[in-house]
């Protein structure tokens, strides 16, 4: 019986701590979308991968999608077929940030840049499919994709660095919380 009971007290452990880091990257999502910035700059990418890097499956899902919805709430919601697309993209990335979990930084940057690419293949295959600005021809989809360049560029370079700061503070309270010798390992869900 006392086993079972400290499966349960860790269980609930568990989900407190997931419920606490997703509300913190939640949070930090929502205000990176709200602050002023440049087009396509925010944590959001870099956000779905730590959270797929950092905590359970079903978590980490959860976090782009409420971080996104309660900033539309805000901010304005838009066309649905791209919306779903949107936000399904950067679900997506968390399923990626599970192959960030050992954080080399060569993943952690490649990572960055398929996330970015990804998104941008995506949404601006929905905006060409949903929408009647451009011919629904490959010189009309090629047309979509090469007028979206410039937000390329700036969600490339955002993505790039939210990525290494958000990513490098991980790293860095990991190593503070080592130093003090913190058992870290609670904040991994294997």
């Amino acid at each position: 019986m006392g086993f079972y009971r400290f499966r349960i007290l860790i269980r609930i452990f568990n989900m407190k701590r997931n419920l606490i880091t997703s509300l913190i990257l939640i949070v930090l999502v929502i205000v990176g979308r709200l602050i002023p910035h440049v087009w396509n700059v925010t944590p959001i990418v870099a956000v779905s991968l730590l959270a797929g890097a950092i905590i359970s499956r079903w978590w980490a899902v959860v976090v782009p999608a409420v971080a996104m919805f309660f900033s539309d709430i805000i901010i304005g919601f838009y066309h649905v077929p791209i919306m779903l697309t949107v936000y399904g993209s950067f679900i997506a990335m968390t399923f990626l940030g599970r192959w960030l979990k050992n954080m080399q930084p060569y993943r952690i940057i490649l990572g960055s840049l398929a996330s970015s690419t990804f998104f941008f293949l995506t949404t601006n295959f929905a905006v060409w499919l949903s929408v009647n600005w451009y011919p629904k021809t490959m010189d009309g989809l090629m047309l979509c994709y090469a007028l979206a360049l410039p937000f390329f560029k700036n969600m490339l370079i955002g993505d790039l660095f939210y990525t290494s700061v958000i990513f490098g503070a991980w790293i860095l309270l990991v190593l503070v919380a080592k130093k003090i010798n913190y058992s870290f390992k609670i904040f991994y869900i294997y």
